[in-house]
């Protein structure tokens, strides 16, 4: 009996608790719902992601125009191109080459991606990959050369990277960008993650849109093509 009684109060209590998560449309409702669901997001599902995508940030709001290409993912490749081959051409890669990149019409500011571990021995030219310029925030932006160097005796060392935002006209450099970002070696244990998929197209406004107004005047607003 003493078992039974226990029972129907923890189905009381789970019915009590169902009612105010999904049914109850009461103020009280609302807030109990709005805080199981953070607790829910920062406290479990966030975690467990992190833990089978193997990075710390699987879910990435793109906060900048660097990778932004005309039309986003409405984009024509081939006139974006013709406004854009001269650099990565400087860069000796062709057309053809870039075609088979993923994320080829970029992504834009609000995107939100899916990132996985970045695994510095399987990273190739073209990838994406979020990395920790030192700033702020992260910076996201597509690999065009992968170097490993060569220690002080001759031995070969660590990888490092450099990338380019698709955006953006050259290599981000301490003397060209006002967060002094640097991406012209980026060290192993710089890698956050690799982008795999864009997850919703300009979702992420919901979030960046309450932050617009601490961005210098240039960086607010939606992204034009340079």
């Amino acid at each position: 009996m003493k078992k039974s009684g226990e029972e129907n109060k923890i189905k009381r209590y789970w019915k009590k608790f169902w009612y105010l998560l999904w049914k109850d449309d009461s103020l009280k409702g609302w807030l109990f719902s709005l805080i199981f669901l953070f607790v829910f997001v920062k406290f479990i599902f966030f975690p467990v992601l992190s833990l089978v995508t193997g990075t710390s940030l699987p879910l990435a709001i793109v906060e900048s125009c660097s990778m932004h290409h005309q039309g986003n993912v409405f984009s024509v490749f081939d006139n974006w191109w013709e406004r854009h081959d001269e650099k990565y051409n400087n860069l000796k890669i062709d057309k053809g080459e870039f075609e088979k990149f993923q994320f080829k019409r970029g992504f834009s500011k609000g995107d939100i991606l899916f990132l996985v571990k970045a695994n510095p021995e399987k990273l190739k030219i073209g990838d994406i990959i979020l990395f920790d310029s030192g700033g702020k925030t992260p910076v996201i932006h597509r690999i065009i050369k992968i170097e490993r160097k060569v220690d002080g005796q001759g031995n070969l060392g660590v990888l490092t990277f450099t990338t380019i935002g698709d955006n953006n006209n050259a290599v981000l450099t301490p003397n060209n960008n006002p967060a002094g970002v640097d991406e012209r070696e980026i060290k192993e244990e710089q890698l956050v993650g690799k982008a795999v998929f864009r997850i919703a197209p300009s979702l992420g406004w919901v979030k960046l849109i309450f932050f617009e107004h601490l961005r210098v005047p240039e960086e607010r607003g939606f992204c034009r093509e340079n």
